[in-house]
């Protein structure tokens, strides 16, 4: 069975056993799903410790091995220039649209208990004092890296490996070099670790979801049903805004681009990769809009590695469906570590099969949400990921398209 067959299945089950127990009334029942409960808490475990190593090794290798080499060229440049800002502004428009539709979604009927410590956390952050934006500010840097590291302060972190990144590639050739190989090294064999952990994911889920459903019976269900339809509508609508974007940025017409990325956004709905997606996304943009090979072929494989469009749609609709579910509310502050997240790590995130949601357990325990909540996103990703990989594809060709500019394609 493929990857994702297994993680639909055993999320079926893991419900369908839930309901039944929970429709029961047995607390003995009840209290037999609790022992999975330690299984699903070590898998949660093992994602969390993949991912501060794995971050920082990416960050470090992808920009210090650029400035080893000087390949940071004019054309890298702005293209990476163009991904931010895309990232941004996907940002921008999700994450109060998202905000918005999940305002419609009733409290649950019931919800689980907390896990361990993320009450406290919860009511920890609820009662800090709004921050000023001169403390915002002076707090950016960590004093203690390590520290950083260790409570999931993702801004601080990310900031001090980037500089770390820079120092690095500043260094003279012998260190420079050392240090790249070294993180290198170190990513390959935390990717390798990743892989471990998600094929462990039908295993967790079950754990994770089957004592959860037997104590939220149908609430759980219709979350999970609102999250999928908000999540896959969101990544429809940003897939429709940037039609008229391209047609601004570089006078493309709304129906020549639908027509080019059609054939490559029609392979990633049916595969859920934006990498086997590839070879149409070429001969979307060098045949369908006639641009100049050197830009595509440039462009887009690096875009199918590390440009992750549906990040911001999909870290904000998660953060706010597990704020619901277990009942904590998500503050604008919250949304804004988010949206700097989804702007910045997207491009770290591991190239496995829900590799992004693996992303966000340091970012929960930043905002006070339970880790736990990571392994339901990952349950549930296998729908709407479709659309996800759909929204990546169309953003990867309009991003080829915008570096290309107006005088680079030829007329149809």
């Amino acid at each position: 069975m493929k990857e994702s067959t297994r993680v639909l299945a055993s999320l079926g089950a893991a419900i369908a056993l839930g309901l039944l127990v929970g429709a029961s009334g047995s607390d003995a029942l009840r209290h037999a799903t609790d022992f999975l409960v330690p299984i699903g808490a070590l898998w949660v475990s093992a994602i969390r410790m993949t991912v501060i190593p794995l971050v920082a090794s990416l960050i470090i290798t992808s920009i210090a091995s650029a400035s080893d080499v000087r390949a940071v060229s004019k054309l890298g440049g702005r293209t990476l220039v163009v991904f931010v800002a895309m990232l941004a502004g996907a940002a921008a428009v999700a994450i109060p649209l998202a905000r918005g539709v999940f305002s419609f979604l009733p409290p649950a009927a019931s919800r689980p208990a907390l896990p361990a410590g993320a009450a406290e956390a919860a009511a920890a952050l609820a009662a800090d004092q709004p921050q000023t934006l001169a403390g915002w500010i002076g707090s950016l840097l960590p004093s203690n890296p390590v520290a950083a590291a260790a409570s999931g302060a993702m801004v601080q972190l990310v900031l001090f490996v980037f500089l770390l990144a820079l120092a690095i590639a500043r260094s003279n050739e012998t260190t420079r070099t050392t240090l790249v190989a070294f993180f290198q090294a170190l990513g390959d064999a935390m990717l390798t670790l990743v892989r471990w952990v998600i094929l462990a994911t039908p295993i967790g889920v079950f754990a994770l979801i089957l004592p959860l459903a037997a104590r939220s019976g149908a609430s759980l269900v219709g979350g999970i049903g609102f999250y999928i339809v908000a999540y896959s509508l969101l990544s429809i609508a940003l897939s429709l805004a940037l039609y008229p974007v391209v047609l601004i940025a570089t006078g493309t017409p709304m129906g020549r681009f639908a027509r080019a990325a059609l054939p490559a956004q029609l392979v990633a709905f049916s595969t859920s990769s934006s990498i086997a997606s590839l070879p149409a996304l070429v001969e979307s943009a060098e045949v369908g809009l006639g641009l100049s090979r050197e830009v595509p072929r440039f462009v887009l494989p690096l875009a199918v590695s590390m440009f992750k469009f549906a990040a911001p749609v999909s870290w904000s609709v998660g953060t706010l469906f597990v704020g619901w579910f277990y009942g904590i509310p998500i503050s604008l502050g919250a949304l804004a570590t988010v949206a700097f997240a989804a702007v910045f790590l997207a491009f770290a995130a591991p190239g496995v099969p829900r590799g992004a949601f693996i992303m966000l357990a340091p970012l929960f325990n930043a905002i006070g949400l339970p880790v736990e909540g990571i392994g339901i996103l990952i349950a549930v990703d296998v729908l709407p990921d479709v659309f996800a990989t759909t929204l990546n594809v169309t953003g990867n060709l309009a991003a080829t398209a915008m570096l290309a500019g107006r005088r680079s394609a030829r007329s149809p």
